[in-house]
């Protein structure tokens, strides 16, 4: 699958280990060292400001979507190819989820979440055929993945569904596992309830 714009969703914090910051400042090299567009949130504190430093640093287009309440000297990026300022958090979720080729989720919080979240239900229920990815630094996310298998074996969330989206502990093996997404067969039967 050719990738050509990233949307990544990550933390804002500036009170994180290293280690989620220099994975945020790898996948922005990264992005920027395969020639692709990174858009994200539009931040400038926390993995989000790492995230985009390192993709500009190594002569990346970096796209931020910001809503007009974060649209501040404190908050938002200065230095970006192009940033836009929309009204609202849903305008914001829907135009990255719109301009993006793949979602990546680095380590974040409940923005963080509730983005992955959103993007991957929108998957499941047929609006998007995009490959969904999350950067499991140190471990992060495996909580996070264990609960998901968890509601998978109580019968929540069906096979072909925990495979819309990858989890990959580096940056690298993540951004190649999302070219190689294909997605799963059987989500229409799900819809229709045919199986």
């Amino acid at each position: 699958m050719k990738l050509k714009a990233i949307c990544v969703y990550c933390g804002s914090s500036d009170k994180v280990n290293a280690i989620y910051r220099q994975a945020a400042r790898q996948l922005g090299r990264l992005i920027a060292d395969n020639g692709m567009t990174l858009w994200y949130g539009g931040g400038s504190t926390g993995l989000m400001g790492e995230l985009a430093d390192a993709a500009l640093a190594a002569g990346g287009q970096v796209f931020g979507v910001i809503p007009e309440m974060f649209y501040n000297p404190r908050l938002a990026h200065d230095r970006l190819t192009h940033m836009e300022v929309v009204p609202s958090m849903h305008q914001r979720k829907l135009r990255l989820s719109q301009v993006a080729d793949a979602f990546i989720a680095l380590p974040g919080g409940f923005g963080t979440l509730e983005e992955f979240f959103e993007i991957l239900t929108w998957a499941q229920i047929g609006l998007h055929e995009k490959p969904i990815g999350l950067l499991n630094t140190a471990g992060y996310f495996d909580p996070l993945v264990a609960f998901i298998e968890h509601a998978r074996s109580e019968g929540f969330i069906y096979e072909e569904h925990r495979k819309l989206f990858m989890c990959k502990a580096s940056p690298k093996e993540l951004l190649e596992s999302l070219k190689g997404y294909r997605p799963p067969p059987q989500l229409q039967e799900w819809l229709t309830r045919e199986h």
